[in-house]
């Protein structure tokens, strides 16, 4: 396995929960490839603190008797069945019986002037340590305009959860007498902020007003210089004095899903088939942000650990079960839920592709701090048959909420 993200790690699981099952651990080894030695519970890098996102992979790849190869994967081989890895310097070359894809994506950083230098993003860990490191130097900053304002751009989920926290976070770390200083922006290209959100768009646009962020729908990232930035609307320019800047702008495959002999999608990613093989590339097989799936027979997979921890369960079992020439399982998933956190506000909660508005407030809150911090980990006991067990290749079903209607 290539990647220790949602759909490397599980998948990683799941195979070696097959060859348990089967009785074949003696047979073959399961190894993963990682540069970390955690996982990072990606989708929580927008919170503060980041510690509990973090699940150590000794904890859950050891029991499961899974090794873990402390490596980056630099190219692949499909040909030939190997895989370069390099670590501390040097590069090492792995032969592989069955390969999982399940390296994730990356943030989209197009050229415009100023972003790779002077922006702030929470795509990694490291990336939000780097962003809470900033905000924290803001107290001892000159007292500028800009150095209490904090502009998000892109408002996809990432975007908008970021800018929900921001103006609580940013109080707690001024002096009190400058609280009223604080002011967080967020701006997208789209004619409405959450656009794509369905029936819960009013609801998070009335929610972003309640917590005092500013919103600047149907404008562009022109430039930034460390002290402001410029937006565009297409007509005119507006500049904002801002200390701080996050950049949110949308995601691509990692670019090994490139050295495949595949045609990729616009994203980046790895056709995959139901049983997640890599189209026309024997022994290969792909997961996650990285793979195109039809989830449900007809609609593409989203870049999201709803989609990538079952992709990962099914590709970790069936590359077991193409290994050994045994009939593998095919995925469909029938459902697709949205869940976004508005920090101090709560939360929204959503239903089918149209987005159906189920449940917001602290109704909505109470599923996501569930799923935040329950349902996406694998099981913290150190157990085997625990880990095995959520490893299954299963379609977990939609996750509760209290219904609107019945409240």
């Amino acid at each position: 396995m290539i990647g220790a993200g949602f759909a490397g790690l599980w998948s990683a699981l799941s195979a070696a929960r097959k060859l348990e099952e089967l009785d074949r651990v003696d047979e073959a080894e399961v190894a993963i490839v990682n540069p970390a030695p955690f996982h990072s519970v990606r989708v929580r890098n927008y919170e503060q603190p980041l510690d509990p996102t973090l699940v150590q992979l000794d904890t859950v790849l050891g029991p499961a008797g899974v090794r873990l190869i402390q490596a980056k994967a630099t190219s692949i081989d499909s040909t030939n069945r190997r895989v370069t890895i390099e670590h501390d310097g040097a590069s090492e070359t792995l032969d592989y019986d069955r390969m999982i894809l399940a390296a994730g994506s990356v943030l989209v950083r197009p050229p415009i002037p100023g972003l790779d230098r002077f922006s702030f993003d929470v795509d990694t860990y490291a990336g939000a340590c780097k962003l809470q490191a900033h905000l924290l130097t803001l107290p001892a900053l000159p007292d500028t305009p800009g150095r209490y304002t904090a502009v998000v751009v892109g408002a996809g989920l990432t975007g908008i959860e970021l800018a929900a926290e921001l103006p609580a976070r940013l109080r707690e770390i001024v002096a009190e007498n400058d609280r009223g200083k604080v002011r967080v922006v967020l701006a997208d290209r789209s004619a409405r902020i959450a656009q794509s959100m369905g029936g819960a768009q009013p609801v998070i646009e009335g929610a972003l007003k309640t917590l005092e962020v500013e919103m600047r729908p149907g404008v562009s990232l022109e430039a930034l210089d460390g002290q402001g930035l410029m937006l565009h609307d297409g007509a005119t320019s507006e500049r904002i004095e801002a200390a701080t800047v996050v950049w949110c702008g949308g995601m691509h495959a990692n670019a090994l899903a490139a050295q495949l002999p595949v045609t990729l999608d616009p994203l980046g990613r790895v056709p995959v088939d139901t049983f997640l093989c890599a189209e026309g590339v024997p022994g290969v097989f792909a997961a996650g942000d990285c793979a195109r799936i039809l989830i449900d027979g007809t609609r593409p997979s989203v870049m999201s650990c709803q989609h990538g921890r079952p992709m990962g369960r099914y590709a970790g079992n069936n590359a077991v079960c193409d290994l050994f020439g045994l009939e593998m399982l095919p995925l469909s998933i029938d459902w697709y839920t949205t869940i976004c956190d508005l920090g101090p506000w709560g939360a929204v909660y959503t239903e089918g592709w149209d987005r159906k508005l189920v449940s917001e407030g602290e109704t909505a809150k109470a599923t996501k701090r569930t799923i935040n911090g329950e349902r996406i980990y694998p099981p913290k006991s150190g157990v085997r048959a625990d880990i095995f067990r959520a490893a299954a290749p299963v379609v977990q079903t939609p996750p509760p909420t209290e219904r609107a209607e019945k409240r």
